[in-house]
């Protein structure tokens, strides 16, 4: 099952993608697609026949994020071998959590912010993981139950700000719209465990990323299972888990974005999002 939002910003319709790809009205069920009404969302769609539901158009119409707002932002840094190679650093024993301030959440489609103190921009192409209902102290075998389903994120990360202000990461990772989110959630009835899902990212038309999940370090279970040792995971709470190699700052000589640039990026499966740099 994949769940998205369409319409205006604060205006956006919950919806679900039917067999055909069609989009399928689904407010009469739930009022949107919130932390709130997270728990109960395959429940309330169990016994529907989509086709009864009324059909959204999505010819020019925005795309919104799948959620309207997580409480929470989880990032796990180096979750990739070749990815920590590329940076010079060892493979992490255990992941390396940091967090992405709320504000950073946005639409798949909404521009990245671009400010004018701002020296070295990059990208990360990274498979999300939405927390389906409350986790705490869970085993890697019951996590899989614990996860509504999976996105593409856009971990966008002003280097600068990340390594050469101090070193701390989320410093770097959370200025507003840098987290677009989308375009769907794709649910585990569909993916799995998402192990093996080849991922993709391209600046101005040239393939900068390319990747598969099943390189990660840690998978999404063992994310999960992980993090919920230290916190109680709470539904919607989205978890940017890693990204392959063929970012910016991993270039000889490293490439930044500017003002103009347009990023896309997808994972198979899970649709793609596009995002055109613009200043502040």
């Amino acid at each position: 099952m994949k769940f998205l939002r369409l319409g205006e910003a604060g205006q956006e319709t919950p919806c679900v993608l039917d067999a055909s790809g069609t989009a399928r009205d689904i407010s009469t069920l739930v009022a949107d697609i919130t932390p709130e009404t997270i728990p109960g969302l395959t429940d309330a769609l169990k016994s529907v026949d989509l086709s009864t539901l009324p059909v959204v158009e999505q010819e020019g119409v925005r795309i919104g994020a799948p959620v309207s707002q997580p409480r929470n932002i989880y990032c796990i840094g180096l979750n990739y071998i070749d990815h920590a190679k590329e940076s010079g650093l060892p493979v992490p024993e255990e992941p390396i959590l940091f967090n992405k301030a709320a504000a950073t959440y946005c639409a798949p489609f909404d521009p990245i912010l671009y400010s004018d103190k701002m020296t070295k921009l990059d990208w990360e192409v990274e498979l999300g993981v939405v927390i389906g209902k409350p986790a705490l102290n869970i085993s890697k075998d019951e996590a899989l139950d614990h996860i509504l389903g999976y996105t593409v994120v856009n971990d966008v990360s002003e280097r600068a700000w990340q390594i050469d202000r101090g070193g701390q990461w989320a410093k770097g990772k959370s200025f507003p719209n840098f987290c677009p989110t989308g375009p769907w959630i794709v649910t585990g009835d569909e993916l799995g465990d998402a192990k093996s899902l080849p991922m993709w990212l391209d600046v101005n038309g040239q393939r900068m990323q390319t990747g598969n999940t099943n390189t990660m370090v840690f998978d999404p279970a063992t994310i999960v299972s992980y993090l919920s040792e230290f916190m109680r995971l709470e539904p919607g709470d989205l978890i940017c888990t890693g990204t392959p190699p063929g970012v910016g700052l991993g270039m000889k000589p490293p490439v930044w974005l500017k003002v103009g640039d347009t990023v896309s990026l997808g994972i198979d499966g899970m649709g793609s999002q596009t995002q055109n740099v613009v200043k502040l």
